[in-house]
């Protein structure tokens, strides 16, 4: 009889969307996360309703969390000039403080177990995984699902590639209040270096996320000078930080955020949302795409079970392939995207051409979106 024991390192939406779906099958899952819940993330906390179908499966309702309906797209480049789109799925506007804790209790009831503890080593030895904590605990498993976000020091033990090189980017993220902030819109304003997201969520808050080019933020000191001094230059950021007050008493920023390629699995473990590929924030997808990866691998370890000679290796395979097939062509037009509305010149070309063919615009969003699951 096949062991059943699973291990997965993190507990992110990934994370735990893939223990709740594992679970449902009378696995034996272990989830092991450094943070206690509920806590923010770094994140532009829009999700594309594309993965509500995938959620009722698993019978996972986000109703009681309240989050707000987001119908609209508002974008405009540097200067301030706006286009508006009205968005073909539609999302949600809900923090990850809300939705991963929620995620975190639903696991608890389907039989996860959730230990905090912060992963030191993961080694592959006689077709199982050995995983050490720092705090000298052993957990074995027949399967690892890491999930253990866009950068970790695991990801330096593993010697994974991309971990090597440096990265130009930094994002930053908090809470502001401003009443008076359409709830049904997401925005996303160019600033030179960089572009930022707005969006309510379920408290009544405006999530405000960017993400700014290191060479343009290191010559300022913090990260209120680069406010004041780099993304008001758009005048509705101007706007928008003249009117809000800030919820958090400090921002939340991550560094050295990648979009290189990653290995998807790497020594046989099965790398989920950021830490098998991370999506330009600009695309407002990071979210569901997440949430689909777990659903991919639990899809694959179920096959692994169900037919008797399907092999470790024909699932990574498979996985591969349905990784690369649901999100390759999004984090290329991602790429691309993204090159595009930080030079100066070809945003304006880019935003004059869509101004003349409106539909365009949901052609790029269909891109990075994925149909309900």
């Amino acid at each position: 009889m096949k062991e059943r024991k699973i291990l997965i390192v993190g507990g992110g939406l990934a994370g735990l969307t893939a223990a709740i779906h594992l679970a449902s099958y009378d696995f034996e899952v272990c989830l092991i996360e450094k943070e206690s819940y509920p806590h923010h993330k770094v994140c532009g906390e829009y999700l594309s309703k594309e993965i509500l179908s995938y959620f009722d499966f698993l019978n996972l309702s986000l109703d009681e969390l309240k989050p707000v309906e987001i119908t609209n797209l508002e974008y405009s480049n540097q200067n301030g000039k706006t286009i508006r789109t009205t968005l073909p799925l539609g999302g949600l506007g809900i923090s990850r403080y809300s939705l991963d804790y929620f995620l975190y209790k639903e696991a608890l009831k389907a039989g996860v177990i959730i230990h905090k503890e912060v992963v030191a080593s993961i080694q592959f030895y006689s077709d199982n995984f050995i995983t050490k904590t720092i705090s000298g605990k052993k957990y074995y498993s027949h399967f690892l699902l890491g999930a253990f976000g866009k950068r970790s020091n695991l990801d330096k033990q593993l010697n994974r590639s991309f971990i090597n090189n440096k990265s130009g980017w930094l994002a930053v993220k908090s809470h502001y209040s401003l009443d008076s902030f359409p709830e049904n819109t997401v925005a996303l304003h160019n600033f030179k270096g960089g572009y930022c997201g707005l969006s309510k969520v379920e408290s009544g808050a405006v999530n405000v996320c960017y993400l700014a080019a290191y060479n343009s933020f290191k010559k300022y000191k913090d990260t209120q000078k680069f406010k004041e001094e780099v993304l008001t230059k758009n005048p509705h950021l101007k706007e928008f930080f003249s009117k809000a007050k800030p919820i958090f008493s400090n921002e939340l920023s991550i560094a050295q955020v990648s979009f290189d390629n990653k290995s998807i699995v790497k020594d046989h473990i099965i790398m989920l949302g950021d830490a098998a590929g991370l999506i330009h924030p600009l695309c407002g997808n990071g979210m569901a795409m997440a949430i689909h990866s777990a659903g991919i691998a639990a899809e694959c370890i179920l096959k692994y079970y169900s037919e008797g000679e399907f092999s470790r290796q024909e699932i990574e395979i498979e996985y591969t392939r349905e990784w690369n097939e649901q999100f390759k062509t999004r984090l290329r037009t991602g790429r691309i995207l993204q090159k595009l509305m930080l030079h100066p010149s070809l945003s304006k070309i880019s935003q004059n051409t869509i101004q003349l063919f409106p539909r365009l615009l949901n052609t790029i969003i269909s891109k990075t979106h994925g149909l309900p699951k």
